[in-house]
């Protein structure tokens, strides 16, 4: 067990690495904040000033360099996951990569082989397996509440216009990656079985004005699944809803039902005399999931530090990888496809 406070070093500093950085900064027992890495002047700017933080970075490479910095959070654009991991890696630092892991499983095997090789602990940002809810609910599967598992139904739906990037399918493999990744994880987690075939259909309904430029994105995503274990699945994901942040679970068994998540933002439903219900809606993932990053960064150093395997580790994001290039080939083909068995 190591004893040290591990200073982690923070790559990317948009929404997500926001949440990382301030945990780190603040709230993560035995880490601290040591570097944050931006190459964008005015975003740097703003997350130096906000985090009271001076040690900070353009390059990652200049960060593995820093012998302050143990350990790195990787939250930029999915087609470069592949290139610092493995030169983190290689610098003997501990990762958490942010989801989607990579854009291949090709890219997600090398960065599993040097994770392994320099014996580095490789973490993937699926914290919903942090979620209070969602950790109680796979306990009632494994309790036989329901019965077996009969079906699961997954539902993200986003309110964010996606950046810029994240419209060339080519460099983010599309709202399947961006958005439903979560979903295929809690769905194999879930199930405790890999895909074996999914079908999708997909469009571009909300985000209209970029159609000539990127005609391969899409906002909208229906995938059917089925499991080697013959469990049935279905993952519903949307960008630019508007109307909030929407995440919803529904698993069916052969004795009875489990429901995780809804719209409310608090919890308190007004019932008037008009006959309307009024709920207030959840605004943010940020807001939603705020324990879950935090229980995800925690995690991390845990793992670090005892030196035992992540809740979370390369292999689940390499599998969520390969039901996402799936899932893409099947929105091109109009037709079911198999997912490839390692």
């Amino acid at each position: 067990m190591i004893s040290k406070t591990i200073g982690v070093a923070v790559i990317g500093t948009g929404r997500a690495g926001l949440v990382h950085a301030r945990n780190f900064r603040t709230s993560v027992p035995r880490a601290h904040l040591a570097a944050i890495v931006e190459p964008d002047d005015r975003s740097r700017e703003a997350a130096r000033k906000e985090l009271e933080i001076e040690t900070v970075y353009r390059d990652y490479l200049q960060a593995l360099e820093d012998p302050h910095v143990d350990a790195v959070v990787v939250v930029t654009p999915t087609h470069v996951h592949h290139e610092i991991t493995v030169a983190a890696a290689r610098a003997g630092r501990h990762i958490l990569c942010e989801k989607p892991m990579a854009m291949t499983t090709t890219e997600c095997e090398a960065m599993i082989d040097a994770a392994e090789r320099e014996k580095v602990i490789l973490q993937i940002g699926f914290m919903r397996r942090f979620d209070s809810g969602y950790l109680a609910a796979r306990r009632a599967l494994e309790e036989g509440v329901i019965g077996d598992l009969v079906q699961i139904k997954c539902l993200t739906h986003g309110p964010s216009v996606p950046q810029r990037w994240m419209y060339d399918i080519k460099v983010s493999n599309g709202p399947l990656a961006e958005v439903s990744s979560h979903d295929i994880d809690t769905m194999r987690w879930f199930t405790g079985s890999e895909f074996a075939e999914v079908h999708c259909v997909a469009g571009n309904y909300r985000c209209r004005e970029i159609r000539d430029e990127f005609p391969d994105f899409y906002d909208t995503v229906l995938m059917t699944a089925r499991f080697v274990n013959d469990t049935q699945g279905l993952v519903d994901g949307a960008v630019s809803v508007s109307y909030g942040y929407d995440v919803r679970t529904e698993i069916l068994g052969t004795a009875g039902n489990l429901l995780i998540g809804n719209l409310g933002h608090d919890g308190v439903a007004i019932c008037t005399t008009e006959g309307n219900l009024i709920r207030k809606i959840n605004p943010s993932w940020r807001n939603l999931f705020s324990e879950a990053y935090l229980g995800e960064d925690r995690g991390f150093v845990s793992s670090i530090l005892e030196g035992t395997p992540p809740a979370v580790g390369g292999r689940d994001g390499l599998e969520a990888v390969r039901v996402v290039n799936a899932g893409n080939r099947s929105i091109t083909s109009g037709a079911p496809e198999r997912v490839q068995q390692r």
